[in-house]
């Protein structure tokens, strides 16, 4: 679970209701007519827009903002580091057993094709081939939300344009200014609150978890490689840390130490 983004949205809930109610009634923020045009165009332009598997799929990785396990790069370190010790003092066929205990489908993808005496270059563009695709469709997934916040606004924007034509074509029933001027008002929240509460902190979320994800997947890559080619356990390790945060590598480090210490 990702407590950010669950303080993040509910506290930006608890922000704005304190401002509405500081000055003001809910009721008075509540129009049906501005709810179905803002909240209904959005979605149906936005549904207009992608194909229905891409819009079931975008939808599905709204859960990534909220539930999300990280992927802790050390552990992918010392996975390769281990998988390399192997293939050292075994050969590279040792390492077909390992791979079905790998919990990672690309790493074990990668690993089976180097036991299976793919050619490195292969190897390598397969394996690219696969991270692109993985990238291409997070990509689809984060325009899905960036499409949905440039339609709230643009609908938001209607709305108001409608409620001010209404209120100035009926200038002479003072009865009617009022209702005509919320819809044109209430609409330009909505689409606001729309593409800035919920739309554009999904969509960064989103380009978060797929940089990481990215980045330990290009880990692995060049990891594979450098076993394949047969370098060094250590000279490997030291490639590796190269993709880490300076903290993580003394991390990395001071657990190693622990271990070859019992």
């Amino acid at each position: 679970m990702d407590i950010a983004s669950l303080i993040g949205f509910i506290g930006g809930i608890a922000v704005l209701l304190f401002t509405i109610l500081s000055s003001g009634e809910l009721s008075s923020y509540i129009d049906p007519t501005s709810i179905v045009c803002t909240f209904g165009g959005t979605i149906l332009m936005t549904l207009g827009g992608f194909p229905m598997k891409k819009t079931v799929e975008a939808l599905k990785s709204l859960r990534h903002v909220f539930v999300y396990k990280e992927l802790e790069s050390e552990g992918i370190i010392k996975s390769i580091i281990d998988l390399a010790n192997i293939a050292r003092k075994e050969g590279l066929l040792a390492l077909e057993e390992a791979a079905q205990q790998l919990n990672d489908t690309f790493l074990q993808k990668g690993i089976l094709l180097i036991v299976d005496g793919t050619d490195p270059e292969l190897v390598r563009n397969i394996l690219e081939t696969e991270l692109s695709f993985i990238e291409n469709r997070h990509k689809s997934n984060q325009a899905f939300y960036e499409y949905l916040a440039s339609m709230a606004p643009a609908f938001g924007m209607l709305g108001t344009l409608i409620g001010l034509i209404n209120m100035l074509r009926n200038l002479s029933d003072v009865s009617s200014l009022g209702p005509n001027m919320a819809i044109a008002i209430i609409t330009t929240f909505y689409g606001s609150f729309v593409a800035n509460y919920f739309c554009m902190p999904v969509v960064n979320k989103l380009k978060l978890r797929s940089s990481q994800e990215t980045l330990l997947k290009e880990v692995m890559l060049e990891g594979m490689l450098s076993i394949q080619a047969g370098e060094n356990p250590r000279i490997i390790e030291e490639k590796l840390k190269a993709f880490m945060s300076p903290k993580l590598r003394e991390k990395l480090s001071s657990d190693k130490e622990q271990s070859e210490g019992e």
